[in-house]
């Protein structure tokens, strides 16, 4: 019997040393894929500059997605789809847009319109003295200006100014900020996350509802062409995004562009002493409407296995971005990261046992729109939590969204149980700064989606770089502010938790259930 036993110890102990040794192997082929023989930047090139911008439903954004579903096909890929997952609403692009002060002197404008509104009049250049409006609220903004703004240049007081910055735009995560994420405790408040005072929200609440009156005024009283300022950069760099609907039929009756801030407050004190400005503009965008569905680009790598083929991991970032560049770290620094991580397995010749599933997702930059989407038709709605057949087959969902910067570790969203799990699989990167693993979350991302029903939904730590500084929603993400070695690392530390997960025995571990949410789901 004790002979029995002996063989019976020394065969598991050699048949895990075994499987030990396989996955070193395998990781060995991803690590050496990955460094040496990338195509990331290629990735990114054609998700950046040949696709252009890519803001949801725009010609753009349709560039980049039939272009990743036909590339996910050669690299190897099944069932790649444009799939979708609801009504989004019109897309939008500009096709014009030319702004100079013309007096008192001539200079040309920083300016971007601002998505989904609308056109100056007419196909010419127009002119137009600029009318500045100062109104406290919105008696006063009736009272002194209804009737008198038709057809004008406008632009609203701003008391900011500007400061020069003694900080850099670009920073890694230091040691010590690392160590304080590793240290947090469950539960705790965690790095980036603010918590308002009653007073701080409702100030913030009248403040939003203002805007809105404001805005409903504007479309009642059809000026030419509204200015705003730049309230977030400086030094050229425009944080541009939304501020008309996309809802198919909305009224977007006058154009609306974000000036530099420089340029904004040059001409606001030209105004103030009595300067007639004059500027001229020619801006022109374009709605489509013919179908207003939105989607994802989805794509699998099939597993391998008899059984744990019905399985899935899931990868992904969102597509979608913004107009006022082409969307370089928010998020094509993601999406070609994610395909790089299956060219990676697929160019090792590895047979994960689970399938894997690629997932590039638009809708993200007005809330998340297509992973809820996608998350509500295969999984659960959150608001009932009424779990489909699916739900109980995913293992885990992994997401890149927060720039250009190497992976640092990862974000356990609140999982402790997958902590040591996911600080074993970093080992064999720390020399590539990968070793951070905290309880904490980050920012408002699409694996919030997968959490939000109670599959596990990871985000991976990101050194910062430029993104809150120069890039994040701007008209300097482009490209060249991409950096490629960064994305190599995180492309090949990803595709080993990628395959790491598809070859567990058990899926990730999971939290408890989240409970329904009602109406309140909206905002899972």
């Amino acid at each position: 019997m004790r002979k029995y036993i002996l063989v019976v110890t020394l065969f598991l102990f050699f048949s895990n040393f075994l499987s030990a040794q396989l996955n070193e192997n395998s990781i060995s082929k991803i690590r050496k894929e990955g460094m040496e023989n990338s195509k990331v930047m290629e990735i990114a090139f054609h998700l950046t500059d040949i696709s252009g911008p890519r803001l949801t439903n725009s010609p753009g954004f349709f560039r980049a997605a039939n272009w990743a579903k036909n590339e996910l096909k050669s690299l190897g890929l099944q069932n790649a789809v444009l799939e979708p997952w609801g009504e989004f609403g019109t897309g939008w692009e500009q096709t014009k847009c030319y702004v100079a002060m013309t007096s008192p002197y001539y200079t040309p404008m920083i300016a971007m319109p601002v998505a989904w509104t609308g056109s100056t009049p007419g196909n010419a250049i127009m002119s137009s003295y600029i009318f500045l409006i100062k109104a406290k609220d919105s008696a006063e903004l009736y009272e002194k200006y209804a009737g008198k703004i038709k057809d004008k240049i406008v632009m609203t007081y701003s008391s900011d100014t500007l400061h020069p910055s003694f900080t850099p735009d670009a920073e890694r995560f230091s040691d010590e900020e690392l160590a304080k994420m590793a240290n947090a405790k469950p539960g705790t408040p965690g790095e980036g996350r603010r918590n308002f005072s009653p007073e701080q929200l409702a100030i913030f609440r009248q403040q939003r509802a203002f805007r809105q009156l404001v805005a409903d005024f504007y479309k009642q009283e059809k000026p030419a062409l509204l200015l705003n300022m730049n309230g977030r950069g400086n030094d050229g760099t425009l944080f541009v995004s939304g501020g008309g609907s996309s809802t198919k039929g909305a009224v977007n009756n006058y154009a609306n562009v974000m000036l530099s801030s420089d340029d904004y407050l040059r001409i606001q004190r030209l105004l103030e002493v009595g300067e007639k400005v004059i500027m001229e503009a020619d801006v022109k965008t374009k709605f489509y409407d013919k179908d207003i569905k939105g989607y994802n680009v989805i794509a699998e790598i099939p597993g391998s296995d008899p059984v744990l083929k019905n399985e899935v991991v899931m990868l992904g970032g969102h597509l979608d971005s913004w107009q006022g560049a082409t969307g370089a770290t928010d998020n094509a620094a993601g999406c070609a990261v994610m395909m790089e991580v299956v060219r990676i397995i697929k160019a090792t010749g590895l047979q994960p046992k689970r399938t894997i599933r690629i997932a590039l997702w638009s809708g993200e930059e007005q809330g998340l729109l297509g992973s809820r989407g996608y998350v509500k038709d295969h999984f659960a709605d959150p608001a009932d939590m009424k779990l489909k057949p699916e739900h109980e087959k995913i293992s885990a969902y992994y997401n890149l969204d927060n720039g250009t910067g190497k992976v640092r570790g990862i974000y356990l969203q609140g999982n402790e149980a997958a902590g040591s799990l996911f600080s074993k699989w970093l080992e064999p990167f720390h020399d590539l700064d990968a070793k951070t693993v905290t309880i904490d979350n980050t920012g408002g991302t699409d694996h919030q989606a997968f959490d939000g029903v109670g599959i596990p939904g990871f985000q991976f730590i990101q050194d910062e770089i430029e993104y809150n500084t120069r890039t994040h929603h701007t008209n300097m993400d482009t490209y060249d502010h991409l950096v490629p070695e960064d994305l190599k690392q995180a492309a090949t530390i990803i595709a080993a938790f990628v395959y790491n997960t598809a070859e567990l025995d058990q899926k990730i571990p999971r939290k408890e259930l989240p409970k329904p949410r009602g109406n309140a789901a909206r905002g899972f």
